[in-house]
C-alpha cells in the first residue's frame, strides 16, 4: 500500500506544478493520506486552534463552519456551528458540502471519529504534540487549500520565533516545574506533550515527565513529594492555584511561586501559542533569578 502511494505522488510530480496543485496530496498526524481531486474551497474546522491555523495558512476564506465557542477567531465568530467540544452535529457539517474536514484527533469524541470517516468528506486528522507541530501544521493546511506561499512564509517566521526562544534559553539552571491542567480531579501534562516539550525548552524540568499519559491524574502527596519551585496553570479561572496556598511546604508556595498564564496561549495550541511559551518561559526565568539559581 505504502509503495502505491509513493507511487502515486510521484506521478503527480512528474506531471509538473499545475498537475499536482490541482490535486493536493498530504500525510496527517495519523499517518494517513489524504488526497484531493482540488484544493478544498469548502473547509470545516472543528476545534478553535485548527480555524486559527486556517487564518495563519491564508485560508480563513475557504472556512464555511466551525464548532460553537467563545474563542474564535475575529471575522470567524459568524460562521455555521455544527458541534461543540463535547459533539458534532453530522447532519448540520454535511448540509455545509465541505470538500475537507480539519479535525483535532484528541479532542473529537470516539463515537464521532468513525463516523466523520463515513460520510465519505476528506478528514485531515490533526494532534499536535511539539512546538514544530503547528508550523507543519499550518503547511498541511496550505497545500489543500492552494495557499502554500501563505503557508510557508507564516511557517518559517514561526520556526525563526521558536529557534530564538530555545537560543535565548539555552544552558539556563533547571527549574521543576508543575503544570497544573486541571484541579479537580488534580491533572498534569506527560511526557511528549507539547506543554511539557514548552517547559523543556524555557529550561524547566516537568516534575511528571516521567508519565506517559496525555494528561495523567496525580494526587496532591505526590506533588508534596517532587516540591515544585513553580507551579503554574492556563486556566481562565484566576482563582485556579489558590489551593496551593495552605501548602507551606512547597517551595513554590513559600516562594510564591504561582503563577497564572494567559488561557489563550499554551493550551491553545493556535496563533498565540508563542505568546504563551513566552509568559511561561518568563515565569521560569523569574523564579529562577528569586532562587538565586
Amino acid at each position: 500500500m505504502r509503495r502505491r502511494q509513493a507511487l502515486s505522488c510521484a506521478a503527480l510530480l512528474a506531471l509538473g506544478p499545475a498537475a499536482a496543485a490541482a490535486q493536493p496530496i498530504v500525510r496527517d498526524d495519523e499517518g494517513r493520506i489524504v488526497r484531493l481531486a482540488a484544493p478544498a474551497r469548502r473547509v470545516v474546522a472543528l476545534s478553535p486552534q485548527l480555524v486559527e491555523l486556517c487564518v495563519a495558512a491564508g485560508a480563513a476564506s475557504r472556512v464555511v463552519g466551525v464548532v460553537r465557542g467563545p474563542d474564535l477567531p475575529p471575522g470567524m465568530r459568524g460562521l455555521p456551528a455544527v458541534g461543540d467540544a463535547f459533539g458534532i452535529d453530522l447532519e448540520a457539517l454535511a448540509m455545509l458540502r465541505p470538500d475537507l474536514i480539519l479535525a483535532w484527533r484528541s479532542g473529537t469524541p470516539q463515537r464521532q471519529v468513525a463516523a466523520l470517516q463515513r460520510l465519505g468528506i476528506p478528514v485531515y486528522w490533526s494532534e499536535t504534540r511539539g512546538l514544530r507541530d503547528v508550523a507543519s501544521t499550518v503547511q498541511r493546511i496550505g497545500e489543500l487549500v492552494g495557499t502554500e506561499p501563505v503557508a510557508r512564509a507564516w511557517a518559517r517566521s514561526y520556526l525563526r520565533h521558536v529557534h530564538a526562544l530555545r537560543l535565548a534559553e539555552r544552558g539556563k539552571p533547571a527549574v521543576r516545574v508543575f503544570y497544573q491542567a486541571w484541579p479537580e480531579p488534580l491533572l498534569t501534562i506527560g511526557a511528549g506533550q507539547l506543554i511539557d516539550r514548552a517547559i523543556r525548552l524555557c529550561g524547566g524540568v516537568n516534575i511528571f515527565g516521567d508519565l506517559h499519559a496525555a494528561a495523567p491524574q496525580v494526587s496532591r502527596e505526590a506533588v508534596l513529594a517532587r516540591d515544585p519551585q513553580l507551579i503554574v496553570s492556563a486556566s481562565p479561572n484566576p482563582r485556579a492555584l489558590d489551593a496551593w496556598r495552605r501548602f507551606g511546604s512547597l517551595s513554590a508556595v513559600r516562594h510564591a511561586r504561582l503563577v497564572s498564564l494567559d488561557p489563550d496561549g499554551l493550551p491553545r495550541m493556535g496563533l498565540q501559542l508563542l505568546d504563551g511559551v513566552r509568559q511561561l518561559c518568563q515565569a521560569i526565568d523569574l523564579t529562577r533569578q528569586h532562587l538565586g539559581n
